[in-house]
């Protein structure tokens, strides 16, 4: 069974914010990881197709897959779980969400979906018009 986590991006403005920042990274070399100090009791499930959706402003905006889950320490000894990221930031359709503290597990049936981001005019339409459309069933 797919499950995702959910995680605010604090300090990101914007998705263009957070694309721009890891664009940066893969540049230089880094790769991209996201640092937390509970370990997923459910990891497996997570690194067998799980994402990282991000709330950004109050809003599921940005997914990235979770590519490896592995338990860290720090220098002095304490210990943590790195969230290994891939690559690709993928836009899903905007959804208000509550602020939380941590990260959150997300069951894949409640994941907010990919926005459409291929074919003639995808580029064209905002993400919040593209959500609206699908919400009528147009899209």
């Amino acid at each position: 069974m797919v499950l995702h986590m959910m995680k605010l991006c604090v300090g990101v403005e914007t998705m263009e914010q957070l694309e721009q920042s890891q664009a940066r990274r893969l540049r230089r070399g880094q790769r991209l990881f996201h640092d937390t100090r509970m370990m997923p009791k459910r990891a497996d499930d997570i690194i067998d197709g799980g994402s990282l959706y991000w709330v950004i402003k109050g809003r599921f905006q940005l997914r990235q897959e979770i590519v490896d889950i592995t338990r860290e320490n720090d220098g002095a000894g304490r210990g943590f779980a790195r969230l290994h990221l891939g690559p690709d930031l993928h836009r899903v359709m905007p959804r208000a969400q509550r602020p939380f503290q941590g990260w959150r597990y997300l069951e894949a049936a409640k994941a907010p979906q990919d926005l459409l981001t291929e074919g003639p005019g995808a580029e064209d339409l905002p993400p919040e018009m593209q959500a609206e459309l699908r919400s009528l069933g147009i899209l």
